[in-house]
């Protein structure tokens, strides 16, 4: 299915015609990623993999530009621009499996992937990300549903607090898990949220 994104403003009318069964979790997560997919393909049409020289704290702080813009959308009770958090939270997806891809490739100093290969690293890092959400569905149940967007939105500016500093300790931890699941939780996160988003517009 080709999706015209025209910024993502059909993002109901896509997840929708997904035929998902409300409450099947690993079907709507799913469709979440097929529309973050989407995106990440077409933006490597127009750019390439230039996002390949980006340090660590690059992609940090661009996760963490996009959460705090959901988290103000989210306090303002006046919006005087038509706009929603999906496009922020799609943002948080996609850059959490650039910097994921980053920490098993390294930075490079040029663009060096192809659009195959580059999609080849997503889908795998997405795999990993998955898996993981279904192994804390089936230890902790599905308590996210449970949870307000607002919620969600904290865990991932909590999240990249952590990735801070562990990036200004060098990559250093001494109990805590490392900056690659923290990436993957803030990916789970963002999809959770737009699950959330699209059951309370039903």
């Amino acid at each position: 299915m080709k999706i015209n994104f025209d910024y993502l403003n059909n993002f109901h009318e896509i997840y929708a015609n997904s035929m998902i069964s409300m409450k099947d979790t690993s079907k709507q997560y799913d469709a979440v990623i097929t529309i973050c997919r989407e995106l990440f393909v077409n933006k490597m049409a127009d750019y390439g993999s230039a996002w390949r020289i980006l340090r660590l704290p690059s992609l940090t702080d661009q996760i963490y530009i996009k959460a705090q813009r959901i988290r103000s959308l989210q306090e303002k009770e006046v919006r005087k621009v038509a706009e929603d958090e999906k496009p922020e939270f799609i943002g948080i997806v996609n850059y959490s499996v650039m910097a994921l891809i980053q920490l098993e490739l390294g930075i490079a100093t040029q663009p060096d992937l192809t659009a195959d290969r580059a999609l080849e690293l997503y889908d795998q890092k997405i795999a990993e990300s998955r898996e993981l959400m279904e192994n804390k569905n089936h230890d902790y149940g599905e308590a996210w549903r449970d949870m307000r967007v607002s919620s969600l939105t904290d865990l991932i500016i909590q999240k990249l607090l952590r990735v801070k500093q562990i990036e200004d300790n060098k990559g250093k931890t001494l109990v805590s898990e490392g900056i690659d699941a923290n990436y993957q939780d803030m990916i789970n996160y963002a999809v959770f949220a737009m699950v959330l988003m699209e059951e309370a517009a039903v």
